[in-house]
C-alpha cells in the first residue's frame, strides 16, 4: 500500500488522483487530520485514516500496512516544521514502510535565506541519517506563489515588490503527477532526486512582461525598498513574522538559490512542464471576471 500525507490539500490530493491513475484504489491511503474532508476518497475505494503530525500515536494506524508513505512538507516553519516532518518519518518507520519519499525543495540547504529551506535540510538529513531507503522530491518553486506576489498590478499597472531573482516556479499539478509516476514505479529514484523544476527561471521583470502581453496593458516592474515593502504589508494587516518571511523569499532568490532548473521533470511527465504563462493566464481570467 502506498499511503499519502495530507492526502487533502492542493498538493496532495492531486497526488492521490494522479495515483488513481495509475494504481488499484485499494492499494491507495490517505493520512489526513480530518477523514470526514476524505470522503469522496473512502467512495473510490481509498484507505482513509486519521493521521496528524502533532498527534505522533495517530500516525501508527495511518501508516499501518503501508510499502511506501509520502511525507507532504507542512505549512509550517522552524522546529514546529521539523518535529511534525521527523515524527511522521520515525512513525513510518516505526510501522516498517520499506520506502518514505518527501516532498522537498530544490533550494533545500541549511543556509538558504528563505526560513523553509533550512527546514527541509533538516529533514532530509534525518531521513538520511537512518539508513533506510528514501526518496527526497526535489520539487521546483511553487508556481501558485506569483499570483501572490502581484499585488494591485492588474489594477495599477504596477507590480511592487523587492529586489528579486530568476525563479524556477513550477506547476503544483505537474509535481503531484511527478510524485504519482515516481510513487507508482516503486524504487525509481534513491534519495533526492534531480531538481524537479519547469526548464525556464522567471523574475518578476519577466512576470510584468507576460502580464503586459496577456492583459494588452502595459504592466511596470517596480523595485521596493526592502523595508517599505515589509511596512506596507504589516500596514494592510499582515503579522510582520510572516512580512518578514516573505523578504527571506526576495533576498534567496537575489542570491540565485531557486534559479536552479533541470529537465527530470519534463522527462518524467512525457511531455512539457506547464509554463508560467499559463498559470498566470488564469489568474488575468480571474481577475476580469471578478472572481
Amino acid at each position: 500500500m502506498i499511503v499519502i500525507t495530507g492526502g487533502t490539500g492542493k498538493l496532495g490530493s492531486q497526488i492521490v488522483g494522479h495515483l488513481l491513475d495509475r494504481v488499484p484504489a485499494a492499494e491507495i491511503g490517505v493520512s489526513v487530520r480530518e477523514p470526514a474532508r476524505a470522503a469522496e476518497l473512502a467512495e473510490r475505494g481509498v484507505r482513509v485514516r486519521r493521521g496528524d503530525f502533532a498527534d505522533p500515536a495517530s500516525l501508527a494506524e495511518a501508516f499501518e500496512g503501508a510499502a511506501q508513505v509520502l511525507v507532504v512538507s507542512t505549512d509550517s516553519t522552524g522546529e514546529t516544521a521539523r518535529a511534525h516532518h521527523i515524527a511522521a518519518i520515525d512513525a513510518a518507520r516505526e510501522a516498517g514502510v520499506k520506502r518514505v519519499l518527501y516532498t522537498s525543495h530544490q533550494a533545500a540547504a541549511g543556509d538558504s535565506l528563505f526560513a523553509p529551506m533550512p527546514d527541509h535540510a533538516a529533514t532530509e538529513r534525518h531521513l538520511a541519517a537512518a539508513g533506510s531507503p528514501f526518496t527526497v522530491l526535489r520539487n521546483g518553486f511553487y508556481a501558485a506563489t506569483v499570483p501572490l506576489l502581484l499585488g494591485e498590478a492588474l489594477r495599477t499597472g504596477e507590480l511592487i515588490a523587492p529586489a528579486d531573482g530568476p525563479v524556477s516556479w513550477t506547476a503544483h499539478a505537474d509535481l503531484a503527477e511527478a510524485a504519482a509516476i515516481i510513487l507508482a514505479e516503486e524504487g525509481r529514484f534513491d534519495g533526492p532526486t534531480p531538481p524537479l523544476t519547469a526548464p525556464a527561471a522567471l523574475d518578476l521583470d519577466d512576470v510584468a512582461g507576460l502580464l503586459t502581453e496577456l492583459t494588452g496593458r502595459p504592466i511596470r516592474r517596480v523595485v521596493a525598498g526592502d523595508d517599505e515593502w515589509v511596512a506596507g504589508l504589516t500596514g494592510h494587516g499582515v503579522p510582520e513574522a510572516q512580512a518578514s518571511l516573505l523578504l527571506g523569499m526576495f533576498h534567496a532568490a537575489r542570491r540565485g538559490e531557486f534559479a536552479v532548473t533541470g529537465p527530470v521533470l519534463e522527462e518524467l511527465l512525457g511531455r512539457p512542464a506547464t509554463p508560467l504563462r499559463a498559470v498566470l493566464a488564469t489568474a488575468v481570467d480571474h481577475y476580469e471576471r471578478g472572481v
